[in-house]
């Protein structure tokens, strides 16, 4: 049973998980749309959230340096920088759901289920 078990496996071991996830966060901070499969999008969004949060957090100088080094650990350090910048000012009234899932028709080659995950405006 998956009672308390939180999260997908997308048939990758922990490091292969960790490095799809950072190169997929770092894709949509840097262009702001991604086109992937379903399963893959529903955990970006969870994830991204949890980042925005973070990168909130770095408005004062006192806690920048400390919050960059937290954010190179879940993106790649560009986007981690963009993140930081003047990107945060677009959901500086929200709280959370920063972005949305839209749903596409299932790809020809397999038949994967494939969506959209973008920013909300």
């Amino acid at each position: 049973m998956r009672h308390l078990k939180h999260g997908r496996k997308l048939g990758r071991v922990k490091n292969q998980r960790q490095a799809l996830f950072k190169t997929l966060l770092g894709s949509f901070v840097m262009r702001e749309k991604i086109e992937t499969t379903e399963a893959k999008a529903k955990e970006v969004k969870i994830k991204i959230d949890k980042v925005i949060n973070l990168a909130k957090k770095s408005k004062n100088d006192s806690q920048k340096v400390s919050v960059i080094r937290e954010l190179k650990k879940a993106l790649p350090e560009q986007a981690a920088k963009k993140l930081t910048g003047d990107f945060l000012n677009k959901f500086s009234e929200r709280n959370s759901g920063y972005s949305r899932v839209i749903k596409l028709n299932p790809r020809k080659s397999d038949s994967a289920r494939m969506a959209i995950i973008e920013f909300v405006d």
